[in-house]
């Protein structure tokens, strides 16, 4: 069986097994989140030998030609030696210019990346601190907009990096950033079509981005924006969403309360099922999925089933695990 060479010692490999199983199988720490190629967190570098086209998938091409790879998607056929990626390849450094607190559990954080990041509302970013956690982001902001970069981070109750990004990171200091990754987002085209958003938790920061990229673009069919939280407290970016929703007579937006008996023009209920409830025909429609893994695959099949096509399903399930 090929062998996995890391630090100078070699790993063998089991039958169909990837680089980061064998790696983790033997206790070596390399950095991991959704272990399905879409988080792009357990890249890695080759060093000796080659790995498969699809463990190059969706990476930059200068990444490519670098011999980069994700771990999580290499089932190497040949002896391979592998590295941490290099920071100046991979990483960009940014700077905290904004801290706020929108919720008992949510901050926004505004970055000033070191050089320009081209990137599309909706798409994430990989975080890496000084001790090497990295997380994925969400991005909030609009390119053609907004000067910064905006993520909404949730505390996680055993999440290291939110309690490091919370307590720790203050405005002024440095952080290392990768991306922008991702497909979920806004294509233009289409203007007339209906859009469905829905969302639990900080799944509403790329939704977001994605409902000011389409009023960006000109789109006059109607978009319905499902946001869902426990508590009514959880809401965040409530007001501001509201007077979107004024502002522009295509907009509905729904702020869902499953856990509290909701207050006064809140609907009681998951997003959803309150979402599917309200649309039961989604033919034509065009898709957006964010937050909880279980919300985002049990409703994308729920949507197909109502009619969605598949390809005009968007997900980004909140893969990420806080550890």
């Amino acid at each position: 069986m090929p062998e996995i060479i890391y630090q100078g010692k070699a790993y063998p490999c089991q039958p169909d097994e990837t680089v980061l199983d064998t790696l983790r199988r033997n206790g070596i720490e390399v950095p991991y989140s959704c272990c399905a190629g879409a988080c792009h967190t357990c890249m890695l570098h080759c060093l000796k030998g080659e790995v498969s086209e699809r463990s190059q998938k969706d990476l930059k091409p200068a990444l490519k030609n670098l011999k980069y790879f994700l771990a999580c998607q290499c089932v190497p056929e040949q002896d391979v030696e592998v590295a941490l990626p290099d920071d100046e390849d991979v990483y960009v450094s940014a700077r905290l210019v904004e801290k706020e607190q929108l919720s008992p559990t949510v901050w926004r954080f505004r970055l000033e990346a070191a050089v320009p990041i081209y990137y599309h509302a909706g798409q994430f970013l990989n975080l890496k601190n000084e001790a090497g956690w990295v997380r994925s982001y969400s991005l909030a902001s609009l390119p053609n907009e907004d000067e910064f970069l905006e993520l909404h981070v949730r505390r996680m109750p055993d999440g290291q990096m939110s309690h490091w990004l919370i307590d720790h990171f203050s405005v002024g200091m440095h952080i290392e950033i990768e991306g922008p990754n991702g497909h979920c987002l806004y294509t233009d085209g289409e203007p007339e079509r209906p859009l469905i958003m829905v969302g639990t938790g900080t799944g509403l920061a790329p939704l977001v981005g994605i409902l000011r990229d389409a009023l960006h673009q000109g789109h006059r069919g109607p978009i319905h924006l499902y946001h869902g939280v426990r508590t009514h407290d959880e809401l965040y970016l409530h007001e501001s969403l509201l007077a979107m929703a004024q502002q522009h007579n295509n907009v509905y937006y729904h702020a869902c309360v499953s856990g509290d008996e909701p207050a006064e023009g809140l609907q009681a209920g998951r997003a959803a099922d309150i979402a599917l409830g309200e649309h039961p025909d989604l033919k034509g429609w065009r898709v957006f999925l964010c937050g909880a893994p279980e919300m985002v695959q049990q409703t994308r099949k729920k949507a197909f089933l109502a009619g969605a096509s598949m390809q005009d399903i968007s997900a980004d399930a909140f893969t990420t695990p806080e550890h």
